[in-house]
Formats: structure tokens, C-alpha cells, sequence
């Protein structure tokens, strides 16, 4: 499975994570919703919203910030490995949802759980 998650990032061109500089924008996460079977993109709100078969897989936030589908697992998983980069607002802490910051994440981590999203939700 995590040939296919390089595979993607490499299609996707995300930022390198070697300098400060370097973010995930919402640009780079649209490339990467083209590249999963059977994901759709929509604005909602003039929001961005990426869904399968009409399941949320990530949606934004903010300019900043996206909502990502995680099982209970991942997330736990995701909040040790990462916590400056992954949160889950008390609002969120019953769901299996978990909150990515763009700007101070790691692009890796964020490709991730958004591949992740989309196995959970297409059975993949």
C-alpha cells in the first residue's frame, strides 16, 4: 500500500518537506483528489469539499485548515506522530474526523490521511 501512497505523491507534486517554507496548499490537495478513483471535488459554500460515492473524505475549513475522515485508529495514530500538524476540536472528538493545519503540517502526513480518508470510505 505505500508504494501506491508514493505513486500519488510523486503524480501529485507535493511540497518537499526538507524547508520551512514549504506548505500544503488546497491546490495541491485538488491534484491529489484527481488522482483518487471516484473522488469528487465540489465547493460548498465556497468552501472546497472532496467526497466518494458522496462520503466525505476532506473538506476545508478555512483557508488553512481541512476536516479529514480518519478511523478512530489512524487518528490516535496521526495525533502522536504528528500534533503539530493534526487536531481534533472538542466538536470533532466523537467523530471520526480529524483537523490538518496546511500551513505549519506536514505535507506527507496530510497526503496520508487524506489517501487514508478515501481507502476508508471506497472500501480500497
Amino acid at each position: 500500500m505505500r508504494s501506491h501512497r508514493r505513486t500519488l505523491a510523486q503524480a501529485t507534486r507535493l511540497p518537499c518537506l526538507t524547508c520551512h517554507d514549504c506548505l500544503v496548499t488546497l491546490a495541491d490537495l485538488s491534484r491529489l483528489a484527481a488522482q483518487l478513483d471516484g473522488v469528487s471535488e465540489t465547493r460548498r459554500e465556497g468552501l472546497l469539499d472532496w467526497r466518494y460515492a458522496g462520503r466525505l473524505v476532506a473538506r476545508q475549513l478555512d483557508d488553512s485548515h481541512i476536516v479529514i475522515r480518519a478511523s478512530c485508529e489512524f487518528r490516535d495514530l496521526l495525533l502522536q506522530s504528528f500534533p503539530e500538524t493534526f487536531s481534533v476540536p472538542k466538536r470533532l472528538a466523537k467523530h471520526m474526523m480529524i483537523v490538518a493545519d496546511l500551513e505549519n503540517g506536514n505535507a506527507d502526513a496530510i497526503e496520508d490521511a487524506v489517501i487514508g480518508a478515501w481507502e476508508l470510505q471506497s472500501g480500497k
